[in-house]
């Protein structure tokens, strides 16, 4: 069965990358929930998509230089809640349901990865108790390659866009990502030029597809036997995949 996984928890329904969005979340029978993290100049970790406060934050400036006291004066735009550390996160996680964690590595406003960010979640996911329900998921194949080896317990997760895309080309980093991550997940334009060739590099099981908001492009994904769906509206993509199995039926 395809597995559906929350974007940003669930990000069409609450705020993104938002404790509340993932509690809310959490309700819903979703397979796994993915979120983004990135890396402060005072050495936490936060949970927040961009490397800029703007949109997602009633505030301005880059992420990397927020000090602890003024992540914790912030608000997420459409809540009262600051932006999470990653420990406040996982905590809610490790007293949940066993559902999958992604969790995307992102990289600074200049886009270069945070130095030592691999090794730092991974100690954090460990302390926590969820090595084994977790995904470490970057863009970058670098990234990745350093967090199978700071982590090899710890499964990885490649995501494919046309932009990580362009050095290479899609087939051939499709065929990177799959020698290095568990899940090879890709832009769902990208993926539907190149799905012959990705099905004969890696099983449909390993495959996920990204973000899928719309009943018809979730029905049609959901028919190709892809292993996992990444949508911002999971509640939809769950209905659509019950209607799908009782349709099989």
């Amino acid at each position: 069965m395809t597995r559906i996984v929350g974007h940003r928890g669930a990000r069409n329904l609450w705020p993104e990358n938002s404790l509340e969005g993932f509690r809310k979340t959490l309700e819903l029978p979703v397979d796994a929930i993915e979120f983004d993290l990135h890396l402060t100049d005072a050495g936490e970790l936060v949970v927040i998509h961009d490397a800029m406060l703007d949109r997602t934050v009633e505030g301005t400036g880059k992420v990397k230089a927020l000090s602890p006291a003024d992540r914790r004066a912030t608000r997420l735009k459409g809540s009262q809640e600051p932006i999470p550390t990653l420990d406040e996160a996982l905590a809610l996680f490790a007293c949940s349901r066993p559902l999958e964690l992604h969790v995307e590595l992102k990289a600074d406003a200049d886009g270069v990865a945070y130095e030592g960010i691999e090794a730092l979640t991974a100690a954090a996911i460990r302390r926590h108790g969820l090595a084994e329900r977790s995904l470490l998921t970057s863009f970058s194949l670098d990234v990745l390659a350093q967090c199978r080896r700071v982590a090899p317990e710890i499964g990885r997760l490649c995501s494919i866009n046309a932009k990580s895309a362009e050095a290479l080309g899609v087939t051939a980093t499709i065929t990177k990502a799959a020698e290095l991550a568990d899940i090879v997940a890709v832009e769902k334009t990208l993926l539907a030029a190149a799905f012959q060739d990705a099905v004969a590099i890696v099983s449909r099981e390993r495959l996920c597809c990204w973000v899928l908001n719309e009943r018809e492009e979730l029905e049609y994904w959901l028919s190709q036997g892809v292993g996992w769906i990444t949508s911002d509206n999971p509640a939809l993509a769950l209905v659509v995949r019950t209607g799908s199995r009782d349709t099989a039926a």
